[in-house]
C-alpha cells in the first residue's frame, strides 16, 4: 500500500496512481492518478482517485523495490517439487 502502480486494463486504458487497497477480488483503489496516454483519454485527465474492478484488470505493474525475489523464487521451487 501507499506505491506507485500502473494498472493496465482490458480496454487497454493504463492508469497510474498510489495504492489505496486491494482485496482478494483484485478491486484496486487509486489516489493521485493519471492516465498513462492522456491523448487518446482526454476525459479522464480530471479524475484523481478511482476505484477498478478486479475483473476489468489485465496487468499490474509494481514497482521493482515493492516486489520480495526470494519469495517469489522459493514459491517456483515449491510448485515445481509438487508437480
Amino acid at each position: 500500500m501507499g506505491k506507485q502502480v500502473t494498472v493496465e486494463l482490458k480496454n487497454d486504458l493504463a492508469i497510474t496512481g498510489l495504492l489505496r487497497s486491494v482485496d482478494q477480488y483484485l478491486n484496486i483503489k487509486l489516489q493521485e492518478t493519471v492516465v498513462v496516454d492522456e491523448a487518446r483519454y482526454p476525459h479522464m485527465s480530471s479524475v484523481r482517485s478511482c476505484f477498478i474492478r478486479g475483473s476489468v484488470v489485465r496487468y499490474v505493474q509494481l514497482p521493482p523495490d515493492a516486489v520480495d525475489v526470494d519469495i517469489l523464487h522459493d514459491a517456483t521451487r515449491r510448485d515445481a517439487r509438487g508437480a
